[in-house]
């Protein structure tokens, strides 16, 4: 999903919807000026659903729309107040198409880098690899041995496809990707504003702080942090209603996040949007420093790489050289 399309879309429906316009209407106007794809599909079907008469509740939950948005259509629709609702999840949107945008970044330019070097390499081997087979045609005494050789020029492009499928692996397989966002320098901060954000978003619409962390929870679903979410629910539970107390004890979430949730007393939901604007900050300031830091990594990594190619081609010449030398003494 293109979460800058979506938060506009959510913008323009919300100022819609105070000017009188009804919610069916307006969902389809904006929805015809939408690129098509998966989610102009699903907001022309939701519409064609409120105009047949379901109520929205049930319209969106048939839809294939992310789990938060249902829940605050849900939410906006029982408190009377639909375009605030919409505002808010505009917000929240777009400040989440800013940090993944960024984390988009990071992950393809160590996976373009990889590749290149890859077929560098590989270009550099089968040349070379072709020179030795050339040089086994010499006289005797000026031919090298070319087993080693040849094992020595495939080493960095094997080492280097390795890299590669793993770097690939990571950046495009859910499972992986769910893992390492909470555990990788600039990923774990965007996932802390997410989830800050997501609180923050449903506390400031009405719903209660239990309803909130099971939504929450059941979007983290597969990471490292659904257990601990789980566990302040269990805490929430059985009396714990204090956030610093419901939260101790867990190693996901530090305890800077705790402290500024926490010290927000009754308004948690206040202190949840600190956190994801603190976090949010954090977490661009990572990425461009990891950014930053790619660049040069990158070419230190390919002149490391074309120096381990040109040593055994060096090596060639020196054996021919040693033979030439032999054969003219």
């Amino acid at each position: 999903m293109n979460y800058d399309e979506f938060a506009f879309f959510n913008q323009q429906l919300a100022a819609m919807l105070r000017d009188g316009i009804p919610l069916e209407g307006a969902l389809l106007r904006l929805s015809g000026e939408m690129r098509q794809g998966p989610l102009r599909f699903e907001l022309e079907q939701l519409a064609a659903d409120l105009a047949k008469g379901v109520p929205l509740r049930e319209a969106a939950r048939a839809r294939k729309l992310p789990e938060l948005y249902s829940q605050l259509l849900e939410v906006g629709v029982q408190s009377n107040d639909l375009p605030a609702a919409l505002t808010l999840l505009a917000d929240y949107y777009q400040r989440r198409q800013v940090i993944w945008t960024r984390l988009k970044g990071l992950m393809v330019y160590p996976v373009i880098v990889l590749f290149c070097a890859f077929l560098l390499s590989c270009f550099c081997s089968a040349l070379w690899s072709f020179l030795i087979r050339i040089t086994s045609l010499a006289p005797p005494g000026w031919r090298p041995n070319t087993v080693p050789l040849l094992a020595g020029f495939w080493v960095p492009p094997v080492f280097l496809g390795l890299a590669f499928l793993v770097v690939f692996a990571a950046a495009t397989a859910p499972p992986l990707r769910r893992v390492l966002r909470w555990r990788l320098p600039g990923f774990k901060e965007a996932s802390l504003a997410q989830v800050a954000g997501a609180m923050s978003l449903m506390l400031k619409s009405g719903v209660s702080l239990n309803d909130a962390l099971a939504l929450v929870e059941e979007l983290e679903k597969g990471t490292p942090a659904q257990l601990q979410l789980s566990g302040w629910r269990d805490k929430l539970a059985a009396g714990r209603g204090k956030f610093s107390e419901m939260a101790a004890g867990g190693n996901i979430f530090p305890p800077l996040f705790v402290w500024m949730v926490g010290n927000s007393g009754e308004d948690v939901g206040s202190g949840f949007q600190r956190a994801s604007e603190v976090y949010q900050s954090r977490a661009n300031y990572r990425t461009e420093m990891l950014l930053y830091a790619a660049l040069p990594c990158a070419v230190l990594a390919l002149g490391l790489m074309i120096i381990s190619q040109i040593w055994p081609a060096l090596a060639v010449f020196s054996a021919m050289m040693q033979g030439l030398g032999s054969v003219s003494g």
